[in-house]
């Protein structure tokens, strides 16, 4: 039995998921997601959704707790209305950075936000760069978790005429993600050994690899206030770097991240749409949004045809 194919969104990236459903040629569903007067979130489905195959596109960005609720929300409303599977797909996993403990009496958050979403009703998960991958063990249903910088980045990058690039990782713990668009690139490797003072703090402390008269591409998974991405640029300038790009999958681009970025030496910052830019930030930081559309598109394509999306798995 074939089940009827929906998609639906709350009101954290609405253009995302329509251009999600234009890439599956359907209609984005009607469902109203919207506040009483006290802040409390309302969702509402003006469709009938009983036995079909339903997918809730809804990143749960700034303002994390008001998305993360949508979401939740609208989870429990398509479970209330029969609805033969629910798939929440998450562009953006807000909470990802809480995923252990790093100090004593400190929460997992990644976790509780997965029971959550468990509890509320979701069937399967389908996540684009979380920010650890071990965020997959934290579900007890299906997790498809795809990347968007193999798959979406890498031809962009090819078009920027690099003369003997190299791929930066900021991080030790991003170094697996830059190897892989840097063995794409035929490009060389270099990390940052960055030490952590504090939440939405780092410092870099210097840089391992070569970079001397190359162009140097920066890779991290998000570009929060940018503090991360600001402290190993100024690694690789003090290097001698000819050129200096950043690629972020999620521009979270939070407090100071656009005053940052506009006053370093970055020539261009690459992010996808997972989190909606405005125009006026894209101007102002020199930030370039490519669509992650046609990745998630056909990712749902797949699991709603019982295909295989480990190909995907780039």
């Amino acid at each position: 039995m074939s089940y009827e194919l929906k998609i639906f969104t709350g009101n954290a990236n609405r253009a995302l998921a329509e251009e999600i459903a234009q890439y599956l040629h359907v209609p984005l569903g009607n469902a109203e997601v919207s506040r009483f007067s006290d802040g409390e979130v309302f969702a509402q489905i003006n469709e009938n959704v009983r036995g079909t195959d339903v997918f809730i596109v809804q990143p749960t960005c700034p303002p994390v707790n008001d998305s993360l609720m949508e979401l939740l929300i609208m989870l429990d409303a398509f479970k209330r209305s029969s609805a033969h599977r629910i798939t929440a797909v998450l562009p953006y996993y807000g909470y990802a950075r809480q995923d252990r403990k790093v100090q004593g009496r400190m929460p997992i958050s990644a976790k509780l936000v997965a029971d959550l979403m468990e509890a509320a009703g979701t069937d399967r998960v389908l996540a684009l760069d979380l920010h650890a991958g071990q965020i997959q063990g934290f579900f007890s249903v299906p997790v498809d978790h795809l990347f968007a910088g193999p798959v979406v980045m890498i031809d962009y990058l090819r078009k920027k005429d690099l003369r003997d690039p190299v791929v930066v990782s900021p991080d030790a713990g991003g170094v697996e993600r830059a190897r892989a668009i840097a063995k794409r690139l035929d490009a060389g490797l270099a990390i940052i050994d960055k030490r952590r003072e504090g939440p939405n703090s780092a410092v870099a402390m210097h840089l391992i690899g070569d970079v001397e008269g190359r162009d140097a591409v920066v890779i991290d998974d998000m570009i929060d206030t940018a503090g991360t991405l600001i402290q190993a640029v100024g690694a690789i300038q003090r290097e001698g770097a000819r050129r200096i790009l950043a690629c972020g999958v999620h521009a979270v681009l939070s407090g100071p991240a656009i005053d940052r970025i506009k006053a370093s030496p970055i020539e261009e910052v690459v992010v996808t749409n997972s989190i909606q830019v405005a125009p006026e930030k894209r101007a102002e930081a020199r930030i370039t949004v490519l669509t992650v559309a046609p990745l998630l598109g056909e990712a749902i394509r797949r699991i709603h045809d019982e295909e295989s999306v480990s190909t995907l798995f780039v």
